[in-house]
């Protein structure tokens, strides 16, 4: 069963640097993606972890642009 994907972006260009943000993620973390674009066989844990360091990372963002630091 396709994925819906009900979340929408208020920058739709976001969605490409996202992307990217994820795989940066997920390489620093050593958790590699399917090759064949199915994640429903990984693990939990290893999502987690993406989609929180992904959080972490962009409030680190928001905080130095709002600083002024960026």
């Amino acid at each position: 069963m396709p994925r819906r994907n009900r979340n929408q972006l208020v920058i739709p260009g976001a969605s490409r640097a996202l992307e990217q943000l994820k795989y940066e993620v997920a390489q620093e973390l050593g958790i590699q993606f399917p090759q064949d674009g199915y994640y429903g066989n990984m693990l939990t844990k290893d999502t987690g972890a993406i989609g929180g360091n992904m959080v972490r990372r962009m409030i680190l963002i928001a905080e130095q642009q709002l600083a002024g630091k960026f």
